[in-house]
């Protein structure tokens, strides 16, 4: 799993056959959040995530249901399974593997691996213990007009009220 990031709620899905993106909604779980301080919004999502399971359900016109007068027919998005799930994580919750930011999915329409993942929905953000942890010559480096032995809090609430 080495560099690869877990997918979680929000994350922005294509199809292959489709003409607009997608986020992923979890369904499935509502217990197990990743990337989110707040415990509130970023649910982890899981290989058990399958069925209408995105905001708008919908990619667009689908290029695999071509209409007799030209164009094509709205694609209704249908997941019936995940490829290229972590297998050694296993939510209690729904028996779900993590997906992966490399992740795919199958539609019974387009196929196989269709759909695949192009934001893995996850933001970093700066926490309390990063700044703790953080090398005094590098924070000094990044903000050279901040007093670095002024309380860590206060130098946590500088960088992250510049984003």
């Amino acid at each position: 799993m080495s560099e690869k990031h877990l997918v979680c709620q929000g994350a922005i899905c294509s199809c292959t056959y489709g003409a607009t993106p997608d986020k992923l909604k979890v369904l499935t779980q509502t217990k197990r959040y990743i990337n989110d301080k707040e415990g509130s919004t970023k649910l982890m999502a899981t290989n058990m995530d399958i069925g209408a399971t995105f905001e708008k359900n919908t990619f667009g016109p689908c290029k695999m249901q071509p209409l007799p007068g030209g164009g094509f027919k709205p694609c209704q998005i249908v997941v019936t399974a995940w490829t290229g799930f972590y297998e050694k994580i296993t939510l209690q919750d729904n028996n779900g593997k993590a997906l992966l930011e490399d992740s795919k999915a199958t539609c019974p329409i387009g196929g196989p691996d269709c759909i695949k993942i192009i934001d893995h929905g996850q933001t970093a953000e700066v926490s309390a213990q990063n700044v703790e942890n953080a090398d005094k010559e590098v924070l000094a480096e990044l903000m050279p007009f901040v007093d670095l032995g002024e309380n860590k809090n206060t130098i946590y609430h500088i960088i992250n009220s510049n984003q």
